[in-house]
């Protein structure tokens, strides 16, 4: 018995036909054809929300298409529905944030520049009339110039180019559109209503398409921003003592963990903009009205402080300066120690900032890499005295020691940032789900047996102090400073 696959040959016709041309194409069009399908596939893959993006906007035009398609509709608004047309195509932007580039700005900027170059334009008409049918074109050219050129000039000042520029422009171009073109038009206040009502249904379909449907915060992209940023210059310290001093276990084949930093270095720009676009953003998720943002802008700004010593730090991985094998030994425990630390901690404040909890366990990675700092400082002390004679050869490794010392500096600045985040923002404290670790000692310390006298004795003489142990926990244990006989 024979199966017809007709049907099933024929939904593949169209695949199998797109696949005849791609090979008949010759091979550098087809390298080009089969590079573009890779860059649109990988553009999706990297962030889904611009396919949803496209989506909506697609959607926002479709709904505002109706004026022209549904006849009460185009009754009402007349020919003047292209600009709701016009409103969704320019003021339409991925974020949904209310100060320049956000979908919430341009509608706010847009209406009310609308409104405002409407009322002055109604005006100057109303003023030019007053001098006459000769006199009135000369009387609306310098009201045009005037408004025109002082608006101009009010781009150039920093504050209002940040926020107001879109709505400057609108301004300009309503205003002109008003009273050039009621010289010629009678019904000019049907005309300027029509226009308006237009722009606000075109503003309000787009604020929300935006808000209602997969909306994209720039207030949440700045607060993962920040995040990701501390955990790129966590990655670079906590694996830098590996590769410095090339200590076998910790150094690693994979080495991309040293080019994550350089993206905090250019993070300025982005930052700003986020921030800007956040501060009128309405209270969404775990972010509410009065979300402290510039406190982002703080952290983002001592963490580029941070990324500027690391990249100095860099130059010296796999530098040809060659450090004595002797002062490298030397400093090599209490270099390490101090990366691991600060990595430890700036990895605990990024986790911290991500969950909006208190980073309280950042506080002991701060302080041990405090207390390396200090032993790292005595052996510098002591090696400095040592190789006197050799002092440049040693001074490559005694700068990495320093810049080390400075990225604590740094690291602390940003921990108390961070707290000061948490604090504003009213972040959730986490209980302890174990029981604390038993305190242990921080040196071990000698111990010196002496003979007591002539007797068959030894003396052991403790000296290390303790950091916490409870002296009831063992009672036949010996006492910190006790002296034992043997």
């Amino acid at each position: 018995m024979e199966i017809d696959q007709s049907p099933v040959q024929g939904k593949a016709r169209p695949f199998s036909r797109a696949r005849s041309l791609l090979e008949a194409l010759p091979g550098k069009a087809k390298a080009e054809v089969i590079g573009f399908a890779k860059s649109v596939r990988k553009l999706g893959q990297d962030d889904p929300r611009r396919i949803i993006h496209s989506l909506k906007v697609g959607l926002a035009l479709t709904v505002v298409s109706l004026i022209y398609y549904l006849r009460p509709l185009y009754k009402s608004f007349g020919e003047a529905g292209i600009w709701a047309v016009l409103t969704v195509v320019v003021i339409f932007e991925f974020t949904v944030g209310k100060l320049t580039g956000g979908t919430l700005s341009k509608s706010f900027n847009r209406g009310l520049a609308t409104l405002l170059a409407g009322v002055l334009g109604l005006g100057a008409q109303y003023l030019a009339s007053l001098s006459g049918e000769k006199g009135q074109p000369f009387v609306l050219g310098i009201f045009v110039f005037l408004l025109a050129a002082a608006s101009t000039f009010t781009r150039f000042f920093p504050r209002i180019k940040a926020r107001y520029d879109y709505g400057v422009l609108i301004f300009i171009l309503t205003f002109s559109l008003v009273s050039v073109s009621g010289y010629r038009v009678e019904e000019l206040v049907v005309l300027a209503s029509q226009r308006l009502s237009t722009i606000l249904v075109g503003a309000a379909i787009c604020i929300v398409v935006s808000i209602c449907i997969c909306p994209v915060w720039a207030g949440e992209n700045l607060h993962n921003s920040a995040a990701s940023n501390m955990e790129n210059l966590a990655s670079y310290l906590e694996g830098f003592g590996g590769e410095y001093f090339q200590s076998g276990e910790g150094s690693n084949s994979d080495r991309s963990f040293l080019e994550g930093y350089k993206k905090v270095l250019n993070s300025k720009p982005t930052e700003d903009t986020m921030a800007n676009l956040a501060r009128w953003e309405p209270g969404h998720g775990r972010f509410g009205f009065r979300h402290p943002w510039k406190q982002y802008l703080k952290i983002g700004a001592l963490s580029r402080q941070c990324a500027y010593q690391i990249e100095i730090l860099n130059g010296y991985i796999n530098s040809d300066n060659q450090v004595p094998l002797e002062f490298r030994c030397k400093i090599q425990e209490s270099c390490t120690q101090i990366s691991a630390e600060c990595g430890k901690a700036l990895k605990s404040l990024a986790s911290a900032i991500k969950t909006m909890t208190i980073p309280s366990s950042a506080n002991v990675h701060v302080e041990n890499s405090k207390t390396a700092v200090k032993d790292l400082q005595i052996s510098l002390k002591a090696v400095s005295l040592e190789h006197d004679q050799e002092l440049l050869a040693i001074l490559p490794g005694a700068t990495v020691a320093s810049i080390l010392v400075e990225i604590v500096i740094s690291v602390e600045k940003i921990s108390e940032s961070v707290h000061e985040l948490s604090n504003l923002a009213h972040f959730k404290s986490v209980e302890p789900t174990v029981s604390p670790e038993k305190p242990q000692l921080l040196h071990r310390g000698a111990i010196n047996p002496v003979l007591d006298g002539d007797s068959d004795h030894v003396v052991i003489t403790i000296h290390e102090t303790s950091t916490g142990l409870q002296e009831n926990e063992n009672p036949k244990a010996p006492k910190i400073g006790q002296r034992v006989e043997l």
